[in-house]
């Protein structure tokens, strides 16, 4: 039987930070699925800072979302029809068309994946990009070596969080995170593992820095941009490896930007800056979940999520993201 959805709309450009008046919620029936096709009820959402991007009309790594239809991103969820053998009814999915309560696509567009040992949102989490983009940006563009001493930025978020903790595993020696305000700071430490945490809204970031690591850094794997990269560069130790993964401090900007202006000390340390967009590096993905797997049995990674409920609610969980209200993985639950 045709199956009634609700659906998230962009139905204007955003300028600057986006409001909720820029998105629309959106009533639409679905058929049953054809050939080859199945239909998704979606139980876990993803909401992620790359979608700001799409928000605009301008070329990029991905298309620009398009007016008047709804927007897409990852998205788990449970199969409750399918014309496709090989994908049977009951099955749990990792799919791309989220912002939607159901989903009808191809069934070569799913990926059947295994709940008995983790939960389904894992792999929009840990299991999925968000701890993929940490451990490429850490193995690939800026590998770290043993006894390196590594910085993140945006520290507290998904990526950040997790990327702390793969560089320990990975042989860091010293692992310091920037967040913005006391509580994160504090969980930086106490439960995420970090060994030294920076307040940014303290001010002063690069000395704040250069106190958390009086020797230099070897890795920094940057999340926010602007200031934050400037006070990597001017801390980093010659031949320092910097994964340029987010500017997060910029999506919202509608004039010119900070930092960072000390570039030319790029070249007398022989610094490697290096930006990576994480699914030109598919071919990792296999090896990634089988050491994400282990180290997730271990308990050397701690996974952290921020839960909202309900589609009506998703545009707000975006926003409150874009924020920082987050600490871990941003996520819009839909159903049990």
């Amino acid at each position: 039987m045709p199956v009634t959805s609700r659906e998230v709309h962009l139905v204007a450009r955003p300028v600057g930070e986006p409001v909720p008046a820029d998105f629309a919620l959106v009533e639409t029936t679905l058929p049953d699925p054809g050939p080859g096709q199945v239909l998704v009820r979606n139980t876990w959402l993803s909401v992620d800072p790359y979608m700001r991007g799409r928000m605009n009309d301008v070329k990029s790594y991905a298309p620009p979302y398009r007016l008047g239809e709804p927007m897409d991103g990852r998205a788990v969820g449970t199969v409750v029809a399918s014309g496709e053998l090989s994908v049977p009814v009951g099955a749990t999915v990792l799919h791309p068309l989220g912002w939607r309560e159901h989903a009808l696509l191809p069934g070569g567009d799913v990926r059947i994946v295994d709940t008995a040992a983790v939960p389904a949102q894992a792999y929009l989490n840990a299991l999925g990009m968000v701890g993929f983009t940490a451990y490429v940006g850490l193995t690939e563009i800026a590998p770290v070596r043993e006894g390196d001493v590594v910085f993140v930025s945006g520290a507290a978020g998904a990526v950040g969080s997790i990327a702390g903790q793969i560089a320990r595993a990975l042989g860091a020696s010293r692992v310091i995170g920037s967040a913005g305000g006391p509580e994160k700071k504090r969980r930086l430490v106490e439960e995420f593992g970090y060994d030294a945490a920076i307040d940014y809204r303290e001010g002063d970031l690069e000395r704040h820095l250069a106190e958390a690591a009086p020797d230099g850094i070897d890795v920094y794997f940057d999340n926010v941009g602007g200031e934050h990269l400037q006070a990597a560069i001017a801390v980093a130790r010659e031949h320092t490896r910097i994964a340029l993964c987010g500017a997060i401090s910029q999506y919202n900007a509608t004039g010119p930007v900070t930092g960072p202006n000390n570039l030319r000390l790029a070249m007398g340390k022989r610094l490697s800056l290096r930006g990576f967009i994480v699914s030109d590096h598919a071919h990792l993905m296999d090896e990634y979940v089988r050491r994400a797997s282990g180290w997730l049995a271990d308990g050397d990674l701690r996974v952290e999520e921020t839960v909202v409920d309900g589609i009506d609610n998703a545009v707000t969980a975006f926003l409150d993201m874009m924020r920082g209200a987050n600490t871990g993985k941003m996520l819009v639950r839909l159903a049990d």
